[in-house]
């Protein structure tokens, strides 16, 4: 892997590259659309290729339950497997750790949100109901049979190896919003050895980045930062505990950015809220995941220029216009909002299909202008 960076803004942290691996290359800052297993549902990779994507990210643990790294393997690796001949991601599990355990218990998400106190209930000795943590790894319950699995980074190394993506990321925990200060501290300890082990069982051949936690503490996200700094990934993945409400994730991105070797790449894992993205690229983000284009697109809403639209409401049926006038992609050209929101209440994929390349269309291109603003030295 190769990463050069083309232009610093002088007015915020953004910057525009180029990420080259060996199956192309990626100009950042980029969306990175979630690709769980190994297909963005509803369309094929013929699809999301012409929605201007330009690397996905799959996951390692669902993967490694259905149908199992050794398919993949033999299938030829995940590039052939999905046919996908573009870059890939793997994650490590590491979010799996958090979603199946706390976030479970609790139901939360990894972003605390509007309306839920922020009470720091999870102490350091305390364990999730479905999942245990322990120094070497985590012990899951699979969620398709119930069946007792052990990831650990060795294990998740092997099982990215197999996969085969260009870059893949080091085991950690997620740790949740509500984790207090001892808990966060003791659980970063674990993530900076399973950090080490990692490097130690990756494969060379595949790109690594380390991911740097630490939840909402000041020093422990400085800490986090310059050890895995120290350690010679090739990049960075900015991971854990975040906010939605303005300003909180930039706070974190602060702390953490100015501690990274600013030659090498910056991922942020698992944020792209429509309204956070501008921010989080003129906090210094060359790339970021999110499922929000596509989950919010099976629920029947669409992003446009008029704002998110909820093809879903009877409305709609009356609207016999494009879905967004200012849009060039497949679907604004060919369909209209009567049509889209006579297939969601009829039941059809066919809508959801719609509305997920539209909505990833739309994503790229917000981005690809903010990378054409960074040129232009207006971000």
């Amino acid at each position: 892997m190769n990463f050069k960076i083309l232009k610093k803004s002088k007015i915020s942290r953004a910057r525009l590259g180029f990420l080259e691996t060996g199956h192309g290359v990626v100009e950042t800052p980029c969306l990175v659309p979630v690709a769980t297993q190994a297909v963005i549902k509803t369309l094929d990779s013929r699809e999301v290729e012409q929605t201007k994507s330009q690397i996905l990210i799959a996951n390692t643990f669902w993967l490694h339950l259905r149908p199992g790294e050794k398919v993949i393997e033999k299938a030829g690796k995940i590039h052939k497997f999905m046919n996908w001949k573009k870059p890939l991601m793997t994650d490590s599990s590491g979010f799996q750790v958090f979603s199946l355990g706390f976030g479970k218990d609790f139901g939360l998400t990894k972003f605390l949100g509007k309306g839920v106190e922020n009470k720091k209930t999870i102490g350091v000795s305390r364990q999730p109901k479905s999942v245990k943590i322990t120094k070497d790894g985590v012990f899951f319950r699979s969620p398709i049979n119930g069946d007792e699995l052990f990831i650990g980074p060795k294990e998740s190394m092997q099982i990215q190896k197999k996969i085969g993506a260009d870059i893949i990321f080091t085991f950690d925990e997620c740790t949740p919003p509500l984790a207090d200060y001892d808990y966060v501290k003791k659980s970063l300890e674990r993530t900076h050895d399973w950090a080490k082990k990692s490097l130690k069982f990756r494969d060379p051949k595949q790109a690594i980045f380390g991911i740097v936690q630490g939840s909402e503490f000041k020093d422990l996200r400085i800490e986090s930062a310059k050890f895995i700094n120290s350690l010679g990934f090739d990049g960075f993945g900015i991971g854990g505990d975040l906010w939605r409400d303005k300003g909180g994730t930039n706070r974190v991105l602060d702390w953490v950015i100015s501690e990274l070797d600013e030659k090498k790449p910056r991922h942020m894992l698992g944020v792209g809220y429509l309204e956070n993205i501008e921010d989080i690229i003129k906090s210094g983000i060359d790339l970021f995941d999110c499922t929000v284009p596509t989950h919010y697109a099976r629920r029947g809403i669409a992003f446009t220029s008029e704002g998110r639209l909820d093809l879903t409401k009877t409305k709609f049926l009356k609207k016999n216009e494009p879905l967004d006038k200012n849009c060039v992609c497949n679907v604004c050209l060919n369909y209209k909002k009567d049509y889209i929101s006579h297939l969601l209440k009829a039941g059809e994929i066919t809508g959801m299909k719609l509305l997920t390349f539209h909505n990833l269309f739309y994503f790229n291109t917000f981005v690809e202008e903010i990378r054409n603003k960074i040129k232009k030295g207006e971000v």
